[in-house]
């Protein structure tokens, strides 16, 4: 296991309860991970950076300060609106940086948000950082990843088990900064329970762990904070990529 220590904070506000722990993992120099957590806005996120020699720093700092920046005290569907528009102009400015610095420059970053309001929450993606609901033992992926095999998948040309080896599993197919001119997000929402737990991560957790694995840290109530145990888990298990998690968990009102 690598000796850089683990990075990881907790907080709380109202009916949210959240902690966050990221890592640089076993073989990288920079962590390009970056994260949001803030039950105080109701808003978490977890943004992957791709581009190398520190243009993935930059892209998902970029992208993570662009929704810091948004006000507290906002009806759920301002909220929404400033999540697509903050993300938006994320976008645009990552791809101006990409064109000042040359033709082969590129500054991308996955993105996985989750809001929460009084009653619902929505999750907004584009790339292959994932978000995973655990309620009631039932521990389910609630994002669908943007990437060539996760397309292959869906196809029928490959299996799950065949797109965990291919040689191209880290190709995505959408991120805030790359080639397409406006951003496409998808979006799913649902009702909140007490109890439900919600976990944002980076690739490089879910492709290290089994989602049984994933569901019975999620799920514990030990002396660890989960994601801390999650990124220590997969540090065990010889992480490569810089990896992260952000867990919410919803307390009664």
């Amino acid at each position: 296991m690598s000796q850089t220590p683990i990075e990881a904070d907790q907080c709380a506000s109202g009916r949210f309860r959240s902690w966050a722990a990221t890592h640089v993992g076993t073989t990288r120099r920079n962590n390009e991970d970056c994260y949001l957590n803030r039950p105080d806005l109701g808003l978490w996120a977890v943004a992957d950076g791709a581009g190398g020699h520190q243009a993935g720093e930059v892209a998902s700092q970029t992208v993570v300060a662009a929704l810091a920046a948004i006000p507290a005290g906002l009806a759920p569907a301002d909220m929404l609106a400033q999540v697509r528009l903050q993300l938006g102009d994320a976008h645009a400015a990552l791809r101006e940086e990409a064109a000042r610095r040359g033709p082969s420059a590129m500054l991308a970053s996955t993105v996985v948000v989750l809001l929460a309001g009084p009653e619902h929450f929505a999750c907004l993606w584009a790339g292959d950082s994932r978000a995973y609901r655990l309620r009631d033992g039932m521990f389910e992926q609630i994002t669908h990843d943007h990437s060539l095999v996760q397309e292959l998948v869906d196809s029928g040309a490959i299996s799950a088990a065949e797109a965990e080896r291919h040689p191209h599993a880290n190709v995505i197919t959408r991120a805030v900064g790359a080639d397409a001119e406006a951003l496409d997000l998808d979006k799913v929402s649902d009702r909140l329970q007490p109890g439900d737990r919600f976990l944002l991560c980076s690739d490089g957790l879910c492709k290290t762990l089994a989602e049984a694995s994933l569901a019975a840290l999620l799920g514990a109530d030990g002396p660890t904070p989960p994601p801390t145990a999650l990124v220590e888990e997969a540090l065990g298990a010889g992480v490569t990529d810089n990896v992260t998690a952000v867990v919410l968990e919803i307390l009664d009102a």
